[in-house]
């Protein structure tokens, strides 16, 4: 059956009504609704909100009643929505949708400030609380936890599965703070885990990663302590000569990918058979460059089979370009669902929208959802209806 999903929150339907909400999908021509299972903080401007115009979630909850027997030392934070409903469960109690759960597995600061020794640490020892690292044992646990938990007590058709890997160093994070010019190359070099789980898994493969860690540290010191300004095209430069001709560091960027492709893998063997489970590969812009996180797009193609990019671009042409170079990169029979933004910062206008569904429908993508539904103004919601006339 094809995917025509939407993206929603737990909120919104707290808000709109499930079954009103259901009914206004099935009317756009959408046969899924994938929901936020867990989900991070924000500050989200809500053009159609009833009860407030600006929503900030509670930061690393999650949205669904948890079985505490699914987890070991890292066990989910239930959202406060969930003392007085199960929303998840209205929506498959409904059953005129599939429901597929989108689940935002390792970026969740909340966890990583309470379990510390769980973060990715970069080459000096500081940890990112914002991202639990994919060789923790007890991060491990928790993600293949979430996914179990939710696919066995609730029956949801699918799985889409973001942030399973590293997140880049410049994601984000509140008030951020910085009077140098960072650059790719800096960036690069930041976002490296040097964590204790980390060096050990690198260590037993034969790797020696303390090496990797003090070069790495040395060369941003270095940077830190000149007079020295890297503009983006040069430090674009260095970052890809840095690849290209260090061998220690090619070496961890394939123990990285190794890292999230197994975790992945774990997931995909314990969860139920008969549920899809799609990766979002990347934060980053295009998809190809999903590699840093350690997403090895070929490697998750043969492993899940479905790769759900999110083409978040401005324009048709920058879409089908980014669509022509993941083809190359996925194994042949690799399934490819498409997120797209009706809307600013995205494709503003409704024309280049239907272009863009054109574009990718023309190369072999009929999967299709959109983000995200709380966050549109009710004009680029309509324009959802016209689009999926033009998929078969």
């Amino acid at each position: 059956m094809s995917y025509k999903a939407i993206l929603t929150y737990a909120w919104d339907f707290a808000d709109h009504g499930v079954t009103e909400s259901i009914s206004a999908f099935k009317n756009m021509g959408l046969n899924t609704i994938s929901i936020a299972g867990t989900y991070h903080a924000g500050k989200f401007l809500r053009p159609e909100g009833k009860s407030g115009k600006v929503y900030f979630p509670e930061d690393g909850t999650a949205y669904f009643r948890h079985d505490d027997d699914c987890y070991s030392e890292i066990k989910p934070l239930p959202n406060s929505l969930l003392a007085e409903r199960d929303i998840l469960q209205e929506l498959c109690d409904d059953g005129r949708l599939d429901i597929n759960v989108w689940m935002v597995l390792l970026h969740n600061t909340t966890l990583g400030m309470k379990h510390p020794n769980a973060v990715v640490r970069n080459a000096f020892g500081d940890r990112y609380f914002y991202n639990l690292c994919p060789s923790a044992p007890e991060a491990r646990a928790y993600a293949v936890g979430l996914c179990v938990d939710v696919t066995e007590n609730y029956s949801v058709t699918g799985l889409s599965l973001e942030a399973p890997g590293f997140t880049p160093y410049a994601h984000g994070y509140h008030h951020e703070m910085s009077f140098v010019r960072q650059d790719p190359m800096f960036e690069g070099l930041m976002g490296l885990c040097f964590c204790d789980h980390c060096v050990s898994a690198a260590s037993k493969q034969g790797f020696d990663a303390h090496r990797l860690k003090a070069y790495v540290a040395n060369r941003i010191d270095s940077f830190l302590q000149s007079d020295v300004d890297i503009p983006d095209d040069m430090g674009r430069a260095f970052w890809l000569a840095e690849i290209a001709t260090n061998k220690d560091l090619r070496t961890y960027l394939d123990f990285r990918a190794g890292q999230v492709t197994s975790l992945i893998a774990e997931i995909r063997e314990a969860v139920r058979q008969d549920v899809d489970v799609a990766i979002i590969p990347s934060v980053a812009r295009p998809t190809g460059g999903a590699w840093y996180e350690g997403t090895d797009l070929k490697a998750i193609g043969e492993t899940t089979g479905i790769i759900e990019a999110c083409f978040y671009e401005p324009n048709a042409a920058r879409i089908a370009t980014d669509l022509f170079d993941l083809k190359h990169r996925v194994p042949t029979n690799t399934t490819i669902r498409g997120i797209l933004r009706p809307s600013y910062p995205d494709i503003e206008s409704k024309a280049e929208f239907l272009s863009a569904v054109d574009i990718l429908v023309a190369g072999g993508v009929t999967d299709i959802a959109f983000y995200n539904w709380g966050h549109q103004r009710r004009r680029n919601l309509e324009w959802i209806g016209e689009a999926l006339a033009r998929v078969p």
